[in-house]
């Protein structure tokens, strides 16, 4: 969705200048490369080219309080891992090869939109500070972007854009799901997952 906010964008301008003063890593990152220059505070962090995926399985719990669960897909791999199934050798690997297909799509595009990276050297999961990042052409010049408008301002137009996200349903039926089940357990009288 930014890549293309991003692209609409420079339908305004005739070059998209992303700021970093925090952090753009991960996701963040792959948001910022879309534009022209990326300009980025000495102490951001920037990078993190990786894929990662985590999650807890209460499959033993679940035995040890007689809960069973039932899990029905169509398709062999519809669900690879499950939270509350067992987990097989097979599935793991399965999972593991979608993760490393994700991260080779991850590294296909910021080798797209920010050619003059060395993407074997920094699709490695690991971030760097603004001074790293620059050497590693993940980024193209140390400034805070405060410091990058007032200098800019003085010869060019500059716009403020925004762009306000609402939240879809599902996420507020996903923070509902974990109450509830967070109310489950406790009753169960499991506590501190």
């Amino acid at each position: 969705m930014c890549h293309k906010k991003g692209r609409k964008w420079l339908s305004f301008c005739s070059l998209l200048t992303v700021g970093i003063d925090k952090v753009a890593a991960s996701g963040g990152y792959m948001m910022a490369c879309v534009a022209d220059k990326i300009v980025a505070a000495p102490f951001s962090v920037i990078g993190s080219i990786g894929v990662v995926a985590q999650m807890p399985n209460f499959n033993r719990i679940l035995k040890k309080h007689d809960v069973d669960v039932e899990l029905h897909t169509a398709g062999e791999y519809k669900r690879t891992l499950t939270l509350f199934g067992e987990n097989t050798d097979a599935a793991r690997a399965k999972f593991k090869e979608e993760l490393e297909e994700t991260h080779q799509l991850f590294k296909q595009f910021v080798t797209r939109n920010r050619p003059v990276v060395d993407i074997d050297q920094v699709a490695t999961g690991e971030h760097w500070y603004g001074e790293q990042a620059l050497g590693l052409n993940l980024i193209d010049e140390i400034s805070t972007s405060r410091d990058y408008l007032m200098k800019e301002v003085k010869t060019k137009d500059v716009y403020r854009l925004s762009y306000e996200v609402k939240v879809p349903m599902i996420e507020k039926l996903g923070l509902a799901a974990a109450k509830t089940m967070s109310i489950c357990l406790g009753k169960l009288g499991i506590r501190g997952l």
